[in-house]
């Protein structure tokens, strides 16, 4: 019989750890007594990052006083203080191994379910001292696991723990956590696992990601796992064109320097160049493809061949890569150009497509067009655009003549310094929240939004009241990646710089997004490490290989691994969390 061993509580409280303060409830301490449990926890317990712990789903902690043993002798400590797993129940029994999802126990007078394993998440390392401590409990298969509250009720120390109902399928909490976590997962038990209404809404999410994905299709990156970029590296792209678009916008048409026939790539993702002439080292920018133009020699337009690709570049006052380009790059001129990547591409959907952007933020939208165009997309499609004055309106005629070869299209352009009289379906004026809730806009619908970043965010608030819903509003955003740091109390974002007080002398770090280079120091554990210390966004969750939340695109060079991941990503991706560089390498990053 499993019984309760220890009821342990406490509140988010802010700890100081690796330079930075994170909220936390990871520490919790035995109680005396009965307790009273209720719905989203314990009487006297908190969690201090709801976004990853707590909720109704995961009220309740469990560990198991044999995994305590099992890691004392691991760690060749002498004794684990109940609690010390961040856990609210110590309880005898309930191996991870034997517990299924969707059982059900009374304790007390209360009753719980099964509703997912633990989430591998860097506290836990950081509560013990033993920071790859989530990628161990994954690898040795004592993750632990959280309780749904069904019946409300008091527990102590003592309780005896009854099983009142096995979960469907009793697919254990050791194997569930394996189907996320670890390499080739069972596909068939991923199908049992989400045919179990006791299973968490997150875990049934990515359960339900992966069967789409299908077999080999892991990492939530750009680039589709197992697959790799369309070409390694950086290669060399020759200028065949180059076309003004308005005084301060170019458009720069690429083709192959090799005699290597392009692929065709998804409208919308983006180019990384090496600007070799505007500085030491070679400075590093992205640049969304504005167009993708096929071969005219293919048959089939389809074909993954014969690509011109287009960039167009808006000429920036202090840029000074964007200034060389304009100034510099002429027909016949070579650059080296990354792959392309991205993810914010069109879906398969059949809603209705809305494509709306703000200044130079029109260049994925518009290859977004060229393809539905291309297409003839039964589609229902709306362009909304808005910039400065018709000086600064860029391909206006060539939206027209997309628009106009496809059968169900509204359009609606908004110039913020625009006089009368202004060309048909032109308006004068700011394109505002209060505007686009007047729209009448189609619910359900894709959106794809691109602009500056207070544009997308009061626009993309004005469409979520509108009705539609958030997975449907797609982002572009230019620079760095938004930041995954989980309980991190964030302090104002810091403009990415050198690390302070250290000089490295070791292979050159590019971080492509933030457009900094800097060189490696073994001061640093990893390349996760480096970023943080130049204030270079990034995302992270367990910090020790398991989760994958770091994984980032490699464009060029090549990386060790400080510990082997449970499960490598895809080719051409990297862990940051636990990976330094063995030479030069820049990072989509």
């Amino acid at each position: 019989m499993a019984s309760l061993v220890s009821v342990n509580v406490g509140r988010p409280k802010l700890v100081s750890w690796s330079g930075r303060t994170v909220r936390t409830g990871v520490w919790k301490e035995p109680v005396e007594g009965r307790r009273l449990v209720r719905s989203l926890n314990i009487e006297g317990d908190g969690q201090g990052d709801l976004a990853g712990h707590g909720g109704a789903q995961r009220a309740i902690l469990v560990y198991q006083s044999d995994s305590y043993r099992y890691w004392e002798n691991h760690f060749g400590v002498d004794h684990l203080s109940p609690g010390a797993f961040g856990e609210n129940f110590t309880v005898d029994g309930l191996p991870d191994d034997k517990v299924c999802i969707g059982d059900r126990f009374a304790i007390g007078t209360a009753q719980f379910e099964v509703t997912q394993p633990r989430v591998t998440c860097f506290r836990v390392g950081m509560r013990l001292g033993q920071p790859q401590l989530p990628a161990l409990l994954v690898a040795h298969h004592r993750p632990g696991f959280y309780l749904r509250v069904l019946q409300e009720g008091f527990v102590e120390a003592g309780d005896e723990v009854t099983l009142l109902e096995r979960g469907r399928h009793q697919l254990s909490v050791a194997t569930t956590d394996a189907l996320l976590y670890l390499p080739n997962p069972d596909l068939g038990l991923v199908n049992l696992a989400i045919d179990n209404p006791a299973l968490s809404p997150g875990w049934l999410g990515s359960f339900t990601d992966m069967l789409k994905a299908g077999p080999g299709a892991r990492s939530p990156a750009g680039v589709p796992a197992g697959t790799g970029s369309a070409w390694p590296g950086f290669r060399k792209l020759v200028v065949l064109d180059v076309v003004p678009e308005t005084r301060l916008v170019k458009s720069f048409y690429l083709g192959a320097a090799d005699g290597r026939p392009l692929p065709r790539v998804r409208p919308g993702q983006y180019l990384t160049l090496r600007v070799t002439g505007a500085g030491q080292p070679a400075p590093v920018r992205n640049y969304s493809l504005s167009a993708v133009v096929p071969n005219t020699t293919d048959t089939d337009a389809s074909r993954a061949s014969g690509a011109t690709y287009r960039i167009s570049v808006k000429r920036e006052s202090a840029g000074r890569v964007s200034s060389y380009l304009h100034d510099h790059l002429l027909c016949g001129s070579e650059i080296e150009v990354a792959a392309p990547r991205g993810e914010f591409v069109l879906d398969d959907s059949t809603d209705p497509v809305l494509l709306i952007s703000a200044g130079i933020g029109v260049t994925p939208v518009l290859a977004i067009l060229h393809d539905l165009a291309q297409a003839r997309t039964e589609r229902q499609v709306w362009w909304i655009h808005a910039t400065q004055s018709l000086d600064t309106l860029a391909f206006a005629e060539e939206v027209e003549q997309l628009l106009a070869l496809l059968p169900s299209t509204r359009s609606a352009i908004y110039l913020s310094e625009g006089l009368p009289p202004l060309p048909p379906g032109i308006r004068a004026g700011r394109l505002t929240p209060e505007i686009i809730a007047a729209m009448g806009l189609p619910t359900p619908a894709s959106v794809y939004l691109c602009g500056p970043p207070p544009f997308m965010n009061q626009t993309a608030d004005a469409l979520l009241s509108a009705g539609i819903g958030a997975s449907k509003v797609h982002t572009e955003r230019f620079g760095s990646v938004s930041a995954i740091n989980p309980g991190v109390v964030t302090a104002p974002g810091r403009q990415a710089h050198q690390p302070r007080g250290v000089t490295g002398t070791g292979p050159a770090v590019t971080f492509a997004r933030t457009g900094l280079t800097t060189h490696w120091s073994d001061e640093f554990a990893s390349v996760l490490e480096l970023a943080e210390g130049c204030d270079v966004p990034t995302r992270w969750s367990c910090r020790s290989g398991v989760c994958h939340t770091c994984v980032t695109s490699i464009m060029s060079g090549t990386i060790d691994y400080i510990t082997a991941p449970l499960e490598p990503p895809g080719h051409d991706e990297t862990l940051i969390c636990i990976s330094r560089p063995l030479d030069d390498i820049v990072l989509d990053l």
